[in-house]
């Protein structure tokens, strides 16, 4: 006998042809949210406005790393929790709003913000900025790793141990010392 297929969450189901669902319009708000701070910053701000630029480049990143260290710290006490138990519920919550309201706009910020002072203040020049971009790309990877795993961890598939996420809380936490030094010391 086939095992009955469980229904799929309302957030998954399909609706009619054409139709969005309030999370396929929650990312494509910030998707236009991104492009227009990218169309302002490109288009209108003068490159005498680097320091501002550069403030609000900062606040970013601070906000971005804040919810990257915190995440996984969230998913070790998840996991430890148990699937369906009301801390979990509790758990998904958090999770969900962490990502949405801090972590995705931030990071978004934060790449903008930093792709027009590569740009316009360092023209793309400098081993440094290079290395600096790289790992950029790898926290942005690591960022992707959480967002799927917390959409895992909502669905109570519980795959990964406490262990692997006190890991990985350190990843952020080696790629931004890695980063600040570049920055910092522009060792090439």
């Amino acid at each position: 006998m086939a095992a009955k297929t469980p229904p799929l969450p309302e957030f998954v189901t399909p609706g009619p042809v054409g139709t969005r669902t309030p999370r396929d319009r929650s990312v494509l708000a910030a998707l236009g949210a991104g492009a227009v701070l990218a169309l302002v910053l490109f288009a209108l701000v003068p490159l005498g406005a680097q320091l501002w630029v550069k403030a609000l480049h900062v606040v970013a990143v601070i906000s971005w790393m804040a919810g990257m260290l915190y995440l996984p710290r969230l998913f070790v006490y998840h996991t430890e929790a148990g699937a369906g138990s009301p801390q979990a519920e509790t758990f998904k919550v958090m999770e969900r709003r962490l990502m949405r309201a801090i972590i995705n706009p931030a990071m978004v910020v934060t790449w903008v913000s930093g792709l027009w002072m590569a740009i316009e203040v360092f023209a793309f020049q400098g081993g440094w900025l290079h290395a600096k971009i790289l790992l950029v790309v790898l926290m942005t990877g690591a960022h992707g790793y959480f967002s799927a795993s917390r959409k895992r961890l909502e669905r109570d598939e519980i795959t990964k141990s406490a262990k692997h996420w006190r890991m990985m809380n350190e990843v952020p936490t080696v790629l931004l010392v890695l980063i600040v030094v570049l920055v910092i010391v522009k060792p090439f």
